[in-house]
């Protein structure tokens, strides 16, 4: 099986590239050590992944992640833009990105619900929606090849930009598949908003439309995580950055973060990120 190795795409190891086939060429079967955005401009093509497979018009967006194996076939004047990017490398802070339905529905649940044969839309841009995104593409793609002084931070304010547009997007779509996935994003975007609140799954599951113990399954399916452990590294992450920016106190943050006990939240933050928190802000300190 051909993989795409990251050394050949990425300039100098900087973990983004902008790769035009306008057409896309016949190519074989293949996984990358990375991921990447698809944007189709034009054209038409059978696009395989595993036993799965469906056809592709202008204006559709997926997101592949590196492991998953995919080709395109009966290829008709098809032509991609591809964003291909390392989310691990590019150590960017996603803010309230997490607050748009449309994120996890297009980076996490759709990929998820695709390779186990639940899914078969996708997020159609209208033709004003892909001209927006071209342009954003374009300035990347710029960035990129210029490589200026502080390309590095400008180009990934755009990835970043392009990623917010088309979550914002997909919250919009009106796919009746897309629907159905959109409500378990608006589940998890809810869990994102409301950390600090204790777990009411219930009121998930009645978000997501879905019997309790379904959306649970469902969940984990998505994200690798029981709701639970999933609100705990999401509480973890909050509290590692308040370590960071911050001179509270330990208890203080625990508190914040939605912890009622100090000490259960010192096991939790050693179990997650392998220090326990004052371990963790004095190692943040000696760094600067």
């Amino acid at each position: 099986m051909l993989t795409l190795k990251a050394k050949d795409w990425f300039t100098d190891a900087f973990p983004l590239s902008v790769e035009r086939r306008e057409p896309q060429p016949a190519f074989p079967p293949h996984k990358h050590e990375f991921s990447e955005i698809v944007l189709v401009t034009a054209g038409t093509a059978l696009h395989v992944t595993g036993h799965d497979s469906w056809r592709l018009s202008a204006g559709e967006v997926f997101v592949i992640g590196g492991p998953r194996v995919h080709e395109y076939r009966e290829l008709e004047k098809l032509a991609l833009i591809n964003i291909l990017f390392d989310a691990g490398k590019l150590r960017v802070q996603p803010g309230d990105l997490p607050s748009i339905p449309g994120y996890h529905a297009l980076f996490t649940l759709e990929p998820v619900w695709r390779r186990r044969g639940q899914f078969t839309s996708r997020l159609r841009l209208s033709p004003a929606e892909l001209s927006a995104v071209l342009g954003f593409v374009d300035q990347l793609e710029s960035e990129l090849k210029a490589r200026l002084p502080g390309f590095g931070f400008q180009s990934t304010a755009l990835f970043m930009q392009i990623v917010c547009y088309l979550s914002r997007c997909y919250s919009r779509f009106k796919g009746s598949d897309s629907r159905a996935l959109l409500r378990s994003a608006e589940a998890i975007a809810h869990l994102e908003s409301n950390f600090a609140e204790p777990l009411n799954l219930n009121r998930l599951a009645d978000i997501a439309h879905m019997p309790k113990r379904t959306f649970i399954r469902c969940f984990q399916a998505a994200t690798g995580n029981s709701p639970i452990a999933y609100l705990i590294e999401l509480r973890i992450r909050h509290a590692a950055r308040l370590l960071r920016q911050t001179n509270e106190s330990v208890t203080d943050i625990a508190f914040q973060v939605g912890f009622n006990d100090s000490n259960y939240f010192t096991r939790q933050f050693r179990a997650v990120i392998g220090l326990s928190p004052r371990e963790y802000r004095n190692q943040q300190q000696l760094r600067e």
